[in-house]
């Protein structure tokens, strides 16, 4: 028997969508609000032309969006497979297809094995009916027998931490206690495939660890197949051994998750405006030294300036030219990081550090910053150059450029710290004697 438990073939799904116009200058509405009052005075209106014989006809066009084009993938059981992409790329809708919400358009799925969801809040519940009862109503639309579930019930509740709301309507449920139970029910109802969107996003910090745990459990522990969507990049690296990338609609790649990570960083940046230091002309110093370039490197390769990852190794090579010898002991090379209020968060000045004792010739054109482990959190910052020799500024750009810090797995456990509780990441360990 073959061990693949998912096979997509060809796959796409198509949309129409619908546009409006009217001939003699009428413009469609542009998403504005249309208030009941509006609909009322427009009816009148459109009487009162046809009437008078004056009414202009509207025109529809329709124009066809495809949502998925060609498709074509294979999972075997027991694999946890990430699908990563950017807005709009079409996962979701990959999810919906897997999950037998929605239709393909063309091709064919084949799934081998009953399929638990976790697309949206509330997904497969009953607003009107309780905890309770949802999860006897959610495990028979998974196909399990009323025994199964009794099996199950109490570590599903205990899972979602929603005892003492067990018998109160759904609807009067937090996002966040909706989705702990939807979880919890999903997860523990023995579905050989189980499909989880970003929807997890809505928990707080401590289920979402309790999630992926589970997720992770459910896979290694249980033998059972796990798809799972996120813009996390922690815990995809961490939780998938392979991805698939999707954009536009189109399967770019699907391999290991470390290379389709390094892949969606690129097609990420691509398009971006490369960073022009050397034209800026809002800077400070005697000119004696220059910034002229920077590049950030990610391991080996270019970040092609701005698009960097958390926890990774990162060389910021930097191109001057200068009209005089600088010693990195004494003078000073630095670059400096604020977020987006204007908070300067850390600096790498070359005059502290004990390896910065070289001698570097006027004629030198290249200098590197090593950062082992970017500590920045996810989000945009600002970075600042200085450069002083012999007690003069040389250089100064306050603003530089601006970062962009996806998440990374920064302490290889596929989790990160609440963000509102730290800033920026450190190296750190408990012991006890």
């Amino acid at each position: 028997m073959s061990d693949t438990i998912i096979r997509v073939e060809n796959l796409g799904k198509k949309y129409i969508i619908g546009h409006q116009a009217q001939s003699g200058g009428w413009k469609p509405n542009r998403g504005n609000y249309v208030a009941l009052r509006d609909v009322v005075a427009n009816g009148v209106k459109s009487f009162g032309k046809r009437l008078l014989g004056k009414e202009q006809r509207r025109s529809y066009t329709t124009e066809e969006f495809w949502a998925l084009k060609d498709i074509n993938f294979e999972i075997k059981r027991g694999e946890v497979v990430g699908i990563i992409g950017r807005n709009g790329a079409g996962k979701s809708t990959l999810l919906k297809i897997l999950s037998r919400i929605t239709e393909p358009t063309t091709g064919r799925i084949e799934l081998r094995g009953r399929v638990a969801s976790l697309l949206e809040v509330g997904t497969g519940f009953h607003p009107e009916l309780t905890g309770r009862e949802n999860i006897y109503l959610n495990g028979s639309i998974l196909g399990m027998s009323r025994l199964e579930i009794r099996k199950k019930f109490d570590e599903i509740v205990a899972f979602a931490e929603v005892e003492r709301f067990l018998d109160t309507p759904v609807k009067r449920y937090s996002s966040g206690m909706y989705v702990r139970l939807a979880f919890a029910v999903a997860a523990h109802l023995e579905p050989e495939i189980l499909v989880v969107d970003e929807v997890l996003a809505v928990g707080d910090t401590a289920f979402q660890k309790k999630c992926l745990g589970k997720m992770e459990d459910v896979a290694t522990q249980e033998g059972r197949t796990v798809l799972f969507v996120s813009h996390n990049m922690a815990a995809v690296e961490n939780l998938c051994s392979h991805s698939l990338l999707l954009e536009t609609g189109n399967l770019l790649n699907f391999r290991d998750t470390q290379s389709i990570i390094e892949e969606y960083i690129q097609s990420v940046q691509s398009g971006r405006t490369p960073l022009d230091i050397q034209n800026i002309t809002k800077r400070k110093g005697n000119g004696k030294f220059k910034f002229l370039n920077i590049r950030f490197l990610v391991g080996d390769k270019e970040a092609q300036d701005n698009l960097l990852i958390s926890g990774k190794s990162l060389c910021i090579e930097i191109e001057y030219e200068s009209q005089q010898d600088i010693e990195l002991e004494t003078d000073i090379i630095s670059i400096g990081f604020k977020d987006q209020l204007g908070t300067f968060l850390f600096s790498c000045p070359s005059n502290i550090i004990n390896n910065c004792k070289s001698l570097i010739k006027k004629n030198h054109k290249i200098i590197k910053c090593i950062i082992p482990k970017l500590p920045l959190t996810e989000g945009i910052y600002k970075f600042s150059l200085f450069s002083s020799i012999k007690g003069e500024i040389t250089d100064w750009l306050q603003e530089a450029g601006e970062i962009t810090v996806l998440q990374g797995d920064f302490y290889g456990t596929g989790k990160l710290p609440p963000k509102k509780e730290q800033r920026f990441l450190v190296e750190y360990y408990w012991d006890a004697e």
